[in-house]
């Protein structure tokens, strides 16, 4: 009998999307087939601790870890694996927890996505699900990522970036930056969360700087986007150096736009798959996406976000997300269900994905021999 791939899925983390990573990580975890995989929970609090135990989801759902041991990862290859901490009169010491052959982040946003996460398992030199350091830091810095597909001939909606600082010290002109973009409707953003978190629209002057104090509360850096009036239409991605896009599919939020609250709670928003568009407008998108996906080096996995304007017919894409949401609810493993790829199939190849990378890694010199 194969011996079963031992898998870390770590979930929670220092972010306003904590509550999403763990509605995502309950529907990864019922995806991992226990017949093909040794699984180990790893919860990360609101304040960065990592736990490990009897159902962590659950420990961390109801916001109680005293049953949890605290544990952790180490940077050195040498010693891999988790180790568990155990606290005691004379200090800390370290026990081996467990062996890993991979690590299936399900963290979205700051200290997951933003590629914090996988400079650590890069430095631990443990394969993992997802994209690498570059890929992951350029997808979630919405200004930085509206700067390369510019770079690679990817239309991109008019995009103002603010530093918190300025916002702080003179609204008034941060606003006058702000209002550069175009006219009203307009859309802030923090640079590197998603899910819509701190995102308002902004029909006026007084909603502009409400929105801008708002979203400076989550990030340094602040996006402000042109609105317009749009369809948005998303496209999954799948794969290392070939990547496939799935079919399109179109999201109708019952709010003005797709907040936080219609992702997740407002059972009125709508998804349709496939997207009611022209065939070359769904052909075009895929082709955007899977062009997005290689100009910032991605691998394994990313949802790609457009706006289809219906005054023109004009495609943009909006955003791009590295570790997308994985509920049973979310667009990404929907689109690949509806393309012919089900949830735990998905889950399979995420992972094979995760070991052909890190098999690539291992094929790169870190030593200079002169001559060859």
């Amino acid at each position: 009998m194969l011996s079963k791939l031992k898998v870390a899925v770590l979930f929670g983390g220092r972010s306003g999307e904590h509550a999403v990573s763990l509605m995502s990580a309950k529907f990864v975890l019922s995806m991992l087939d226990a017949a093909k995989y040794e699984v180990t929970q790893v919860g990360i609090s609101k304040d960065g601790e990592w736990w490990t135990g009897a159902d962590v989801l659950a420990a961390l759902e109801r916001e109680d870890t005293g049953d949890l041991h605290p544990a952790t990862l180490l940077p050195d290859p040498t010693r891999g694996g988790l180790r568990r901490i155990e606290i005691t009169s004379a200090g800390e010491l370290l026990h081996t927890l467990a062996d890993v052959d991979v690590v299936f982040p399900v963290l979205h946003g700051t200290f997951g996505e933003d590629g914090t996460l996988q400079g650590l398992l890069e430095m631990a030199g443990v394969a993992y699900v997802g994209a690498g350091v570059l890929g992951s830091a350029a997808g979630m810095d919405k200004a930085l990522f509206a700067d390369v597909m510019r770079a690679n001939g990817v239309p991109v909606v008019n995009t103002v970036l603010l530093l918190r600082s300025e916002i702080e010290s003179d609204v008034e002109a941060a606003v006058r930056i702000a209002e550069t973009v175009g006219d009203y409707p307009l859309f802030v953003k923090p640079a590197n969360l998603g899910s819509s978190v701190g995102v308002s629209k902004a029909e006026s002057r007084a909603d502009l700087v409400e929105a801008l104090i708002y979203a400076a509360q989550y990030d340094r850096r602040v996006v402000v986007q042109k609105g317009h009036k749009v369809r948005e239409i998303e496209v999954a991605v799948l794969g290392n150096d070939q990547p496939q896009a799935s079919q399109c599919g179109e999201v109708v939020p019952e709010a003005e736009f797709y907040s936080y609250e219609a992702k997740y709670h407002d059972e009125r928003s709508k998804t349709y798959i496939p997207a009611d568009i022209p065939a070359e407008t769904a052909e075009r998108i895929r082709e955007l996406a899977v062009r997005a996906y290689k100009a910032v080096d991605l691998a394994g996995m990313a949802r790609v976000d457009f706006f289809l304007d219906q005054e023109n017919g004009e495609v943009y894409l909006n955003e791009l997300n590295t570790l997308p949401g994985f509920t049973q609810i979310s667009m990404y493993p929907q689109l690949w269900a509806a393309s012919g790829v089900p949830g735990a199939e998905l889950v399979d190849r995420l992972i094979e994905l995760a070991l052909e990378r890190h098999a690539q890694r291992g094929q790169q010199r870190f030593e200079y021999t002169k001559g060859g």
